[in-house]
């Protein structure tokens, strides 16, 4: 009898997309329209590097141009390869309508190690890949605008925005090209954050309904809740720091490439990731276990574990080991289809990532309107907010000096108040609301559908049902 084969992450993604189709109405002519790729455009391109020509591999996949622009990220990794770009592009086709970003989906990749190259090498090849991307419209503000992904940073944005500026001299909309640039550079503040931020919410709004909590097999909020955090890179780190600072989560187990380090008392966030920056990894780390196969921290007892680095870490071999009763994904596909049927079969929850790890293309869709307009966030209203609450304390104040010892304003009201939310603070909010409303509208369908028992499967529902409408309203 052979094994039963793993899909790929591609075979994933279109077996998860069938799933819910199969519980549609849709056309068959819609139906294929929704599910294939428009276009994937690969490139080979060389750079002089190192006293001779480098021959690198790149993609760029426009999955639905439902609505332009498209948007999705660049990454940098070996694995890169077409099946995987395509099958991220169509993630963020549906991720785009689920949070309700004006996007269609797309995603590009470059075949490379960023760890081989120094950083002006890596911005030769940078360029060299957004000049040949840039001068067929796969970058553009208007049509394809990307943004940071696995193995790039707002460092990598900053150039490709510089880049295209060269080019489209004329477009006064330039920097609107791409997201996730630097604050200097026409970025947003709280953009770093956003994916890691965005789960953080998630696991809020999932908390603030009981009957959601309890179909996973717990109760109560999160505070005390132990959580086991696979990467602590960008996402991995924002999403446990913010949820053991302030929500008063215990990180028990932090998986990294060369191991994973496991307190049941909880760990330092910010300590082991400075730790991590300087040593290059967890081992050695002075506090709790270390075990060098991380992936068996996988398995760990916690009530959260968030998988948040490489796609198809939880799969056939290890999902009947995993304990966690609530999985949310920050990653993209961390696990497989055939996982997933086991860990709904044992009734774990699982947050899919298509909604998990929306912040980051929220938050994206926000610094992109603040390039169009041209203008911060914050910057008209603020003040005109602070002085109208500047009427109010001073109300208050009069109220307080009339009542002496009888009343008195709690400390730091009046300096928490006045203050006026600045583009931090705008960013979070809508973030907030918009995972917010993601969820209640995926819960929503989980709840009054009986053939619909899973998140993932309402999430491509509405995602699905979302593209539909505009392929119609396009008169497809």
């Amino acid at each position: 009898m052979t094994a039963k084969r793993e899909p790929t992450f591609r075979e994933s993604v279109d077996l998860m997309f069938n799933r819910a189709v199969a519980l549609m109405e849709l056309p068959p002519g819609l139906e294929e329209k929704i599910r294939v790729c428009n276009a994937t455009y690969t490139v080979r391109f060389g750079v002089r590097l190192r006293g001779q020509i480098h021959t690198f591999t790149g993609y760029r996949s426009v999955h639905s141009e439902h609505m332009e622009p498209v948007k999705g990220g660049i990454r940098y990794a070996m694995g890169v390869n077409q099946d995987e770009v395509e099958a991220l592009a169509a993630l963020m086709t549906y991720k785009c309508a689920l949070v309700e970003a004006p996007f269609g989906g797309s995603k590009g990749g470059l075949r490379l190690d960023p760890r081989e190259w120094e950083e002006h090498e890596l911005e030769m090849i940078t360029r060299r890949f957004a000049y040949e991307l840039i001068k067929r419209d796969l970058i553009h503000p208007a049509q394809n605008v990307p943004a940071p992904d696995m193995g790039t940073s707002e460092r990598e944005m900053a150039w490709i925005a510089d880049q295209y500026k060269r080019m489209a001299t004329t477009d006064i909309n330039y920097r609107a090209c791409v997201t996730g640039k630097p604050i200097h550079g026409g970025g947003i503040q709280g953009r770093t954050e956003a994916t890691g931020r965005g789960v953080q919410y998630a696991l809020r709004e999932f908390f603030r309904h009981p009957e959601d909590v309890a179909a996973a097999g717990m109760s109560g909020k999160l505070d005390g809740k132990r959580v086991v955090v696979q990467g602590l890179g960008n996402v991995g780190y924002h999403a446990a720091k913010f949820l053991s600072e302030e929500d008063g989560c215990k990180i028990t187990a932090i998986i990294e490439r060369d191991g994973a380090l496991i307190d049941e008392s909880g760990f330092d966030v910010e300590a082991v990731r400075n730790w991590i920056a300087r040593h290059g990894g967890v081992d050695g780390y002075p506090d709790g276990k270390y075990i060098a196969d991380g992936t068996k921290a996988l398995e760990n007892e916690c009530e959260i574990l968030i998988p948040a680095a490489m796609e198809g870490v939880i799969n056939l071999e290890n999902a009947d080991r995993i304990k966690a009763p609530l999985i949310i994904e920050a990653a993209n596909g961390p696990v497989t289809a055939g996982a997933d049927d086991i860990l709904r079969q044992k009734g774990t929850v699982i947050i899919p990532d298509m909604f998990a790890n929306a912040g980051g293309v929220t938050v994206s869709y926000f610094e992109w309107v603040k390039n169009l307009s041209h203008i911060r966030f914050g910057r008209i209203g603020r003040r005109q907010e602070e002085a109208r609450h500047q009427l109010i304390v001073d109300e208050l104040e009069r109220l307080d000096a009339h009542l002496g010892d009888n009343w008195q304003m709690s400390p730091h009201f009046k300096q928490q108040y006045l203050r006026g939310a600045g583009e931090l603070e705008l960013v979070r909010s809508g973030l907030d609301d918009t995972m917010r409303s993601a969820y209640q509208s995926m819960r929503e369908v989980w709840h009054s559908r009986q053939d619909v028992t899973d998140l993932r499967t309402a999430a491509y529902l509405v995602s699905i049902a979302k593209v539909a409408a505009s392929y119609r309203a396009m008169g497809l």
